[in-house]
């Protein structure tokens, strides 16, 4: 059955699993964390939706968002500045006794007026910690079809146990409905991991959230998921296209720079369906005549005139004369002096590394460089 996604609602959760990279979320949500050279977090569950033909998103917000309300403004580039529809912003605080939320359901029952007031009748939940390009037709389609009071967005593979013991690991049985809810468990192998995408009713969604308030329940995947999956209809759909999961710095840093791969890339920015993000004009990037660029991303408004290689240099980035910079990720506006040289390194924005510094990481630990820190 073929469902009009006029009639679907989606979600997003801003703030869910920033612990998992606090020192860039320190003063920023999730969402609003730069990736990619050019994006933001937010562009690919906001894009997804968008190019979904979903035309009515709310963005759940808890804390530190002015970067996030500044990225999204008018929602103009999503195609979501509409009279009918359009872009939401639910802060954390939707009611007199709401206080900061302690885990989806609460985030949720925050906003549980808006939700009774929409006329939607299907919802898609989504985080920003995934960075993919998914088509939810199908998805909500094979919701429908099942008769699922949920459907869980997931990947099957194998994982290493720093990857299974930040996700939610799913089992189902002969019938493809969900038999058992691992959460954050201590395990590698191959597994079927939640992607943090889910879809189902709108009317469903109320009952949950108005059940949970009621016994005390906070967590989606605690208190729903594994609390009532012998009592619930759960099941899974497969999703086997491009994606990386942010669960750790090391991780987050191997998102970034897996596009410099060119087929990656590809897999991830499809011409029928673009990520979106907010429009910044800038002219394109200079390069010195003696500098030397190798496996790298790099945005516009840069200059180059030193050495850059396997490293993702967002917008607005200088890279002085004698300069190396490698295996590194450096954020929009950030400059690095003459002669220095970084390597594993992650810099915030608007970073100043003076003249002659050497600075580095390592592969399984980067170095983060807070914004706006002179070094």
């Amino acid at each position: 059955m073929a469902v009009n996604m006029g009639n679907v609602m989606g979600i997003i959760f801003a703030n869910m699993n920033e612990s998992v990279i606090n020192e860039i979320t320190k003063n920023r949500t999730m969402g609003s964390v730069l990736f990619g050279g050019r994006y933001r977090l937010i562009d690919f569950p906001l894009s997804n939706m968008a190019n979904s033909g979903v035309d009515e998103v709310a963005v759940i917000t808890k804390e530190n968002y002015q970067s996030l309300l500044d990225h999204l403004g008018s929602a103009r580039e999503w195609d979501l500045a509409r009279k009918k529809g359009g872009l939401h912003i639910l802060p954390p605080f939707g009611h007199v006794e709401a206080g900061l939320y302690r885990g989806r359901l609460e985030a949720l029952y925050g906003g549980i007026s808006f939700l009774k007031a929409s006329r939607a009748e299907y919802v898609i939940l989504a985080d920003c910690d995934v960075v993919a390009n998914v088509d939810f037709k199908p998805i909500v389609n094979a919701h429908v079809d099942s008769g699922a009071d949920i459907t869980i967005v997931t990947h099957t593979g194998l994982y290493t146990n720093e990857e299974a013991s930040s996700s939610t690991i799913i089992q189902t049985d002969e019938s493809g409905r969900v038999c058992d809810v691992l959460h954050k468990p201590n395990m590698a192998g191959e597994c079927t991991a939640c992607l943090n995408m889910f879809v189902m009713k709108m009317e469903f969604l109320i009952q949950l959230l108005e059940d949970g308030n009621a016994r005390g329940y906070f967590s989606f995947e605690r208190d729903v998921l594994q609390r009532k999956v012998n009592e619930l209809n759960i099941r899974t759909y497969e999703y086997d296209g491009y994606f990386s999961k942010i669960h750790d710095m090391r991780s987050f840093v191997k998102a970034n720079t897996d596009l410099i791969d060119p087929e990656n890339a590809k897999k991830l920015y499809l011409q029928d369906r673009p990520i979106y993000t907010k429009i910044r004009d800038n002219a394109p990037s200079k390069y010195d005549l003696n500098c030397i660029v190798k496996s790298s991303l790099i945005a516009d408004g840069c200059i180059i005139e030193g050495e850059v290689e396997n490293s993702v240099i967002f917008r607005g980035v200088k890279i002085g004369k004698g300069a190396k910079v490698k295996n590194s990720i450096l954020m929009q506006d950030t400059v690095i002096g003459d002669d220095a040289v970084i390597n594993n390194i992650v810099a915030d924005k608007d970073v100043t590394v003076a003249d002659n510094r050497m600075l580095s990481g390592s592969e399984e630990f980067p170095l983060y460089i807070g914004k706006g820190a002179s070094v």
